[in-house]
């Protein structure tokens, strides 16, 4: 018998409320920090030396850390206030041995470091990768394999194991998130964090070859959070293809710059371009400069041109 009008009306209230339920566990499981409102500008150097060659106050501050500095957490990141980026090496860990938890303790501690902190911290995991330069990645420069402890195969997992302890939560849900990968579980809760997870490839690879490529590096979407490129003008140019191209590949993703810089040369021409690409990418979270020590070779103190360029096109840019 078809059922009346009232019944179907109960009916599809009960549903509503149970979908509204189920989207609101869906969403305590895993609440995703709010990307920033603005654009913010940031630096890999003195940020106060910084400011007075361009005029940027720089909310995002850089540094490269290993994972054997697990001591060190908690100053390095005090240190990097406002907004600390951490780009995270390995140390010389195989990626095998970073997903298999071999690690462990050190993530653990970069997780308490992250929830002691208690803000937003853009948490950089094995940052090109695709780079033969790099311990963790899985070729070497003439194409050669590094063998399966350094697979892409094998760094999917481990930047996956990275993510999931570094933002936290109960070992329940961690391990289930963990199993599904096929990797051995942690042995209780770890606060929640307010960690932004990059992935962070170069847009062609070195060696560039098909096995080698950004993609090739990609752990999934949820251990994803911002989507970042490095790109350099150097005497070859600069890889403005690559770049668009990495940015339309993730297409639900932010997207950042973390490293940018002119190599040896004073070229405002690159600074223009930079602007361009960042006023016209609705997507992009942040850039920044890789500006190093005094007298290096992308310090824009030896570069008047491209150094009037960033206070004209790049400072204003910040909301």
């Amino acid at each position: 018998m078809p059922p009346s009008a009232t019944s179907r009306r109960v009916a599809a209230a009960l549903l509503a409320l149970l979908l509204c339920v189920l989207v609101s566990a869906v969403g305590a499981t895993r609440a995703d920090p709010a990307p920033a409102a603005r654009l913010q500008l940031g630096i890999l150097g003195d940020p106060g030396r910084f400011s007075q060659l361009t005029g940027q106050r720089s909310s995002v501050r850089h540094v490269f850390a290993s994972l054997y500095q697990a001591n060190a957490f908690p100053r390095i990141l005090e240190q990097l206030r406002p907004v600390p980026l951490l780009a995270l090496k390995t140390g010389g860990t195989a990626p095998l041995d970073v997903a298999q938890g071999r690690t462990d303790s050190s993530l653990v501690a970069l997780n308490n470091a992250l929830a002691g902190f208690g803000g937003l911290v853009y948490v950089r995991p094995m940052p090109e990768m695709n780079g033969h330069w790099n311990e963790y990645c899985a070729f070497n420069r003439d194409g050669s394999s590094r063998g399966p402890r350094f697979s892409t195969a094998a760094f999917r997992k481990a930047f996956a194991r990275i993510a999931i302890l570094a933002r936290g939560g109960s070992a329940g849900r961690m391990n289930a998130q963990l199993r599904k990968l096929g990797l051995p579980g942690v042995g209780g809760d770890l606060p929640r964090t307010q960690a932004r997870i990059m992935w962070n490839p170069q847009g062609y690879g070195a060696p560039d070859i098909p096995a080698n490529s950004a993609a090739a590096y990609y752990p999934g979407d949820a251990y994803v959070d911002v989507v970042a490129n490095d790109i350099y003008r150097q005497s070859t140019g600069a890889a403005w293809d690559a770049n668009e191209a990495l940015y339309r590949r993730y297409p639900h993703k932010r997207y950042a710059i973390a490293e940018w810089g002119l190599w040896g040369m004073d070229d405002p021409g690159y600074v223009e371009q930079m602007a361009a690409f960042t006023r016209t990418h609705s997507r992009m979270e942040f850039l920044s400069y890789f500006n190093s020590k005094p007298g290096s070779l992308w310090d824009l103190g030896s570069k008047p041109r491209s150094r009037a360029a960033y206070r004209k096109l790049i400072t204003p840019l910040a909301g």
